[in-house]
């Protein structure tokens, strides 16, 4: 990038825009907003913090108020820098000012501004160009890995490169960052030892091939300005007024960066809402926004919380969620209150299986559509990317275009392309495959094959690429499944032809479909109708969140799911993964007390969701809170509620029967030709040796224990817990 050319010391706007005051005054650009947006853009001198609710006009109310401070002849266009986190968000702020007559004004993310300024100053700092950018890191820190004599597959490596960003932001060096693991509670997916030599490792390749990275950037630019005082004070003349949207999801690095342009002046007004904080996997911190009144004693502080976007129905929903939020977040939390005209009821659907409840949802919007509400306005919102597949082939089962946001097709990804060609290989010539010999049944043969691909009976721990993975292939087994219980003769020749079939039904155009998007990728996005799925406890809030922190960002994101909702606003969820499966699953806590028939947390349910187990008689027995037998905890965590015990509280478990018991555990799942699991999962069993049950009643009342198991293999643990030696056993018994 040249030099500038102009009195400023940093190139204008790529399309060369200029300032010229529009012929109408400064009041003008007050017309049309709210009390509370107009306290905004008349705040233009000393520190200002906007508390801005979803759907609240934020990016109006910040653009109106950089106009009107540009036309008041209080701000010099060239003087304001305006920050965010995505290109969309920056682009969008600086179309409205042009519209507004401030055209001059810099809006760019944080790594635009850096990046810029760093190109201008290294010639004179350091001499010659600015190293290359590294677009692409992920092969620089293959290659680290190997030197560290660290194989790494291509999810763990995705992985590793986000731990290495993640240390970055938080200005974490190598040898910190095992350290900075522990003290954070982050899932690290590998040994953290490991992934701080890899990252040491990188940072020495970088140094000796001269490049840099994305968080560099951020990173020279502060030490230029901290060791440069004249540099600095460049920057500080230049600008003299910032504003920083979505200030929540600032990590401490930008922070720092941001504290180095201003100096000792406080003429900054930030925009955020702590309540939508759900990026603290990348190092984003509301703490920035909730201690910014601390830092800046005499700021303006204003709340905006006439929501525009959404119903008084949809807006309702979002403040019971919150209303139950705890924590440091849940403190400054906004009560929204909307605007618009009364709209239809949130609708709470349960549905017997995952299966159902994607056909319901398809059916639904096909409803939707054909009343007049284009494809286009419509999302479907899930936890995980893992869960589009179902609704994927639900759609195009019912001729409804979609378009996938933030993620592949289910079978365009790389794992499930691997994995299809895996079993089409295994499919022709399986008769001579090794693999195969024990296995007699189609899922016990997907499984095995899926097996050599990283799928294992129990899912990884953490969240990530190899998560990501894995339920990739966890969804694949499940088809197989699924697909065997409708064909019960099907050949794995059959499944892959089925395969095939669906990979192509979804090849369809989706210039205007409904939309299919994670949670997290539908952050700053609205639609007329929303369809929440999949809000089952262990998907929502996700299992591997276990420290109240995390739960309570789990809670944040289906906030952030529903708030992206103008009109209808659907709910669902699904007793059982699959058709006659065991109604085992429960509806997310989040809607404890503000779904019909349920009630607030800590309460006895008072009955059934509506269009759920009410409909069905009532047949479906409500289980009250199951406390820890130790310390009388309610728990909440599946796997708690089995072991009937915090994972915390002491056990009193027999390791000599748990161990007897895992011992015929193998034996039965290898007459079965089935996984171990599918016998008795690791917690049931530890259930199991901790409470000795002494017969058929006190068996049947631990979690996982079924009617159907406790006939198959009642016996049989009854016996090992009497202490009683089994003898001519059979898989009748």
């Amino acid at each position: 990038m040249t030099a500038a050319t102009h009195s400023s010391l940093f190139p204008q706007d790529p399309d060369g825009s200029q300032f010229v005051a529009p012929p109408r005054d400064a009041d003008a650009v007050l017309d049309g907003l709210d009390p509370e947006q107009r306290e905004v853009a008349t705040a233009l001198h000393g520190p200002v913090c906007v508390l801005a609710g979803a759907g609240t006009g934020k990016t109006r109310a910040i653009t109106h108020r950089i106009a009107y401070g540009v036309r008041a002849g209080i701000l010099q266009p060239a003087s304001v820098l305006a920050v965010t986190f995505t290109n969309r968000a920056a682009g969008e702020m600086r179309g409205r000012l042009r519209q507004l007559g401030a055209g001059g004004v810099q809006a760019r993310t944080f790594h635009s501004a850096a990046l810029r300024q760093l190109q201008y100053f290294w010639p004179k700092v350091v001499g010659g160009e600015l190293p290359r950018l590294l677009e692409r890191k992920v092969q620089l820190v293959a290659e680290s890995a190997a030197r560290c004599r660290i194989r790494l597959d291509r999810n763990e490596l995705r992985d590793v490169t986000g731990e290495i960003e993640w240390a970055k932001v938080t200005q974490t060096v190598p040898a910190d960052y095992p350290a900075a693991v522990a003290k954070s509670h982050r899932d690290a997916p590998r040994d953290p030892a490991e992934i701080g030599q890899i990252y040491a490792m990188y940072e020495q390749l970088k140094r000796d091939r001269s490049v840099i990275d994305f968080e560099d950037v951020l990173l020279l630019t502060v030490g230029i300005l901290q060791d440069r005082h004249d540099i600095a004070d460049q920057i500080r003349g230049q600008y003299q007024h910032f504003v920083v949207d979505e200030y929540q999801d600032v990590s401490p690095l930008q922070q720092r960066l941001l504290e180095l342009w201003m100096g000792d002046r406080e003429n900054i007004c930030v925009v955020g809402d702590a309540s939508q904080t759900i990026y603290s996997f990348t190092g984003a911190t509301p703490d920035h926004l909730l201690n910014f009144r601390t830092r800046h004693p005499s700021a303006t502080m204003v709340k905006l919380v006439r929501d525009y976007r959404s119903t008084p129905q949809v807006v309702h929903l979002a403040n019971g969620l919150l209303n139950q939020a705890r924590g440091r977040a849940a403190e400054h939390r906004l009560e929204l209150i909307s605007q618009r005209d009364a709209g239809p009821e949130p609708v709470y659907t349960e549905y017997a299986d995952e299966p159902a409840e994607a056909e319901g949802t398809a059916r639904r919007i096909r409803d939707l559509v054909a009343a007049g509400v284009p494809a286009g306005e419509i999302a479907v919102l899930y936890r995980i990317n893992a869960q589009s597949e179902v609704y994927e082939q639900a759609l195009a089962d019912a001729g409804v275009p979609y378009q996938l946001r933030g993620a592949e097709r289910f079978f365009e990804r790389q794992e499930v392309r691997e994995a299809g060609a895996a079993l089409r290989g295994a499919a022709r010539f399986g008769g001579n495959d090794s693999l195969l010999d024990d296995v007699v049944d189609l899922p016990s043969q997907v499984r095995a094959v899926l097996s050599t691909k990283g799928w294992t009976t129990e899912p990884p721990t953490g969240s990530g690429a190899v998560r990501d993975r894995w339920e990739s292939l966890a969804a694949l087994v499940r088809l197989a499944e699924d697909f065997v219980r409708a064909r019960p003769e099907a050949t794995l020749g059959d499944l892959v032809t089925e395969l095939d079939e669906r990979a192509a039904a979804q090849h369809a155009p989706t210039v205007q479909g409904v939309t299919l998007a994670s949670l997290h990728a539908a952050k700053g996005l609205e639609w007329d109708a929303v369809f929440l799925v999949g809000l089952t406890e262990g998907m929502m809030p996700i299992t591997y969140a276990k420290t109240d922190e995390q739960v309570e960002e789990e809670r944040r994101l289906l906030y952030v799911g529903v708030t992206r909702a103008r009109l209808h606003i659907s709910l669902s969820w699904a007793l059982s993964r699959a058709p006659g499966g065991r109604a085992s699953r429960r509806p997310t806590r989040f809607l404890s007390g503000l779904r019909p028939g349920s009630s607030a947390p800590g309460t006895r349910g008072a009955g059934a969701a509506a269009g759920g187990a009410a409909e069905r008689g009532g047949r479906r027995k409500r289980r009250g809170p199951v406390l820890c037998r130790v310390c009388g905890t309610t728990l909440t965590d599946a796997g708690e509620m089995k072991l009937m015990r915090c994972e915390g509280c002491p056990s009193d478990m027999d390791e000599g029967l748990y161990e007897r018991l895992r011992e015929w555990r193998s034996d039965q799942a290898k007459q079965l030709g089935q996984p171990a699991y599918c016998v008795f999962t690791d917690k049931t069993l530890m259930a199991i040796a901790e409470s000795v049950p002494g017969d058929d009643g006190e068996l049947s009342r631990i979690s996982g224990v079924g009617g159907r198991k406790l006939e198959r293999f009642g016996a049989d643990v009854l016996a090992i817990c009497a202490g009683e030696e089994l003898v001519g056993e059979d898989d009748e018994s």
